[in-house]
């Protein structure tokens, strides 16, 4: 499940043993896990520190938890130590942090998901936008609400057309339509006002 190499399992026990607390193990968890801003979490923990359902994985002196929710996540993730002339350097590698893109046999509506939050929402955050799915229709019609900078813009109706259209439309097989169901005159920070782009 997860690998640790035996210079992070020293590192690891060389902190541990200098913080001299009883018990004292190393708690890993995915924060954000399934978006393009997942991250890993790395930390001690102390048995009161623990919810009672992560998974332990025994080191040489020391126990590692695995935060049950990251399990997923952070299967096949490998953990190692690198020492340097400069000190040493902690890496830790998770292939499946940020989700896996679903197969094709996948649900529409799982696949629309996956690419309006790791394709199309990064985009919009540049205009400190995003858009969310309100609904993916049987008939294959993807109602989006935008919000942010979005939610107003001049330049929504563009940028539904030319870009999440296009992209939906081209990337997730069943996708026959974008529509915005966004109230845009409720729009308190729009990254260009309506009246402007006309």
């Amino acid at each position: 499940m997860i690998n640790i190499s035996e210079s992070a399992q020293t590192h690891f026990r060389k902190l541990i043993e200098r913080e001299d607390i009883p018990g004292l193990g190393v708690k890993l968890a995915a924060v954000g896990a399934g978006t393009p801003k997942a991250d890993v979490r790395l930390e001690f923990a102390e048995q009161r520190d623990l919810k009672g359902d992560e998974w332990a994985i025994d080191c040489e002196g020391f126990t590692l938890w695995l935060d049950a929710a990251s399990v997923q996540y952070l299967d096949n993730a490998e953990i190692d130590y690198e020492n340097k002339a400069t000190g040493g350097q902690l890496q830790i590698r998770a292939p499946k942090i940020k989700g896996e893109v679903p197969a094709e046999s996948a649900s529409l509506v799982e696949r629309v998901h996956w690419i309006v939050e790791h394709e199309i929402n990064p985009q919009l955050a540049q205009h400190k936008g995003h858009v969310s799915v309100q609904e993916v229709t049987s008939d294959g019609v993807v109602v989006l609400r935008f919000g942010g900078g979005c939610q107003g813009c001049g330049m929504a109706d563009v940028t539904l057309k030319q870009g999440i259209e296009k992209t939906l439309l081209t990337k997730v097989a069943g996708v026959t339509a974008v529509r915005d169901a966004t109230d845009h005159d409720t729009g308190t920070a729009p990254y260009i006002a309506r009246d402007a782009a006309a």
